[in-house]
């Protein structure tokens, strides 16, 4: 794992608010600095059909099996659920209890924010920064994790996974990304 930058302020927002919602684009490390801030936390992800499913039909059932809190992965798939953490957290307020992710929507943003304000703290959460990625020992262990060749073209077709070796040209790649999320 990459050492993110971000950590610390993940734990202290966890040491203040009940609810923690981390957001941020696909594949930027959510769920792998959640898990590794909090591993003795139950982990539950909501893109599994089943789970989101039980989410949705019984909130207040779903969250009875994480009395103690849990990491809540891609909380976008039930937004509802919110308004049930609001309610379960003004019973038992304890910091750090829920840690959501989510992909960054405007929607999910604005039904959290709503939902739960003043109960939670907000993390946004990018791909690795260039400093992030030097702590790795040279230039070709970089390249091989990002890109699985030499780094200037992986540069040029941007940094995360599903784009490297991409004969796509920069800009329409930052115009989709940018429009998506």
């Amino acid at each position: 794992m990459i050492s993110r930058k971000l950590i610390s302020n993940l734990l202290a927002l966890a040491d203040f608010y009940p609810v923690v919602v981390v957001t941020g684009p696909r594949q930027a490390g959510k769920t792998t600095l959640c898990r590794a801030a909090f591993p003795d936390k139950a982990y539950v992800s909501l893109e599994s059909l089943d789970t989101r499913e039980f989410a949705q039909t019984d909130p207040r059932g779903f969250l009875a099996e994480y009395q103690q809190g849990a990491i809540i992965d891609e909380i976008q798939q039930v937004p509802s659920l919110a308004s049930y953490l609001q309610s379960e957290v003004d019973e038992r307020s304890t910091p750090g209890r829920f840690i959501l992710t989510g992909s960054q929507h405007f929607g999910i943003s604005q039904t959290i924010s709503q939902s739960l304000a003043g109960r939670c703290g907000l993390l946004a959460l990018l791909a690795p920064d260039w400093n992030e990625l030097r702590q790795f020992d040279s230039v070709q262990q970089i390249s091989t994790l990002c890109f699985g060749k030499v780094p200037i073209p992986g540069f040029m077709t941007g940094i995360f996974l599903h784009t490297s070796g991409s004969p796509t040209t920069p800009l329409p790649m930052f115009s989709a990304m940018f429009v998506k999320y």
